[in-house]
């Protein structure tokens, strides 16, 4: 389903009960709402409703030309919430999604019962221009982010994934190469301007921070300094799992998931 913003569309997935409390999902760079499948039935099983977003250049989702910013991200899922008349929400969000959710908690922090980032940063990671630099060129020479799927899947999971569940890996390697190379290049320009650091310590929403024990694309570190920056927030690792502890380790993850949405429900 489409959102008209401003001549541009935003596209979303809502399943649930109207009556049951909406938990919006927002995903990682070069992939798209389809991320959190492995979260939909137990949510659906008890009886919350769920609220999947796909960034702007990503998934069913419009790109924009140019640099996009935090908080512009963020301003995109508000919007959302006031077209679809929900006025608060449990937040979810995985990498970039998790930027977005920190970004969308000091504006917006009204808006949210709880928030859980996953995966992610509270800054610009020291030396992460000289990182981003290669891929930024290879996506632009192509026009394409199909040659940065192989590279990134490699930093999503652990060597196991693929044996384990093929068919899931072909899914999630075919989002990054279906991304924009608008969304992409727009979203690592973000990424590589940011620092919620001075503003998290006046965050008051409840906020659970989860990482992989083996990411190397938002190490442990990072999603560390956002739990100790935030006050009362607290932080769980999960063990063999790279980027998408969700996808990895879902039993799990969602054991997490639902324990924390629970409480503040």
């Amino acid at each position: 389903m489409l959102i008209d913003l401003q001549g541009r569309h935003l596209y979303y997935d809502l399943a649930g009960p109207e009556t049951g409390q909406t938990v919006c999902f927002t995903h990682s760079l070069a992939s798209d709402g389809g991320m959190w499948a492995e979260q939909l039935p137990p949510l659906l099983a008890a009886g919350y409703r769920v609220l999947r977003l796909d960034m702007r250049g990503h998934g069913g989702s419009d790109s924009v030309q140019g640099d996009y910013t935090m908080a512009q991200l963020a301003d995109d899922v508000a919007a959302a919430l006031d077209f679809l008349g929900i006025a608060r929400v449990q937040y979810i969000g995985l990498s970039i999604g998790g930027m977005l959710g920190q970004a969308f908690a000091i504006a917006h922090g009204q808006r949210l019962l709880s928030a859980m980032l996953c995966d992610t940063a509270p800054q610009t990671m020291p030396g992460a221009k000289e990182g981003w630099t290669p891929r930024i060129a290879a996506v632009t020479k192509a026009n394409s982010v199909a040659p940065l799927a192989d590279a990134t899947m490699e930093r999503w999971f652990t060597d196991a994934f693929k044996p384990r569940n093929p068919g899931r890996w072909k899914q999630l390697h075919a989002s990054i190469g279906g991304t924009s190379p608008e969304g992409y290049l727009g979203c690592a320009a973000a990424i590589l301007n940011f620092d919620f650091t001075p503003k998290l310590p006046a965050v008051k929403v409840p906020t659970l921070v989860v990482c992989g024990a083996d990411d190397i694309s938002t190490a442990p570190d990072g999603n560390k300094k956002i739990a100790a920056l935030i006050p009362g927030a607290r932080y769980e690792e999960i063990a063999t799992a790279r980027h998408f502890p969700n996808v990895e380790q879902p039993e799990i993850f969602n054991r997490l998931m639902m324990g924390w949405l629970n409480r503040h429900r």
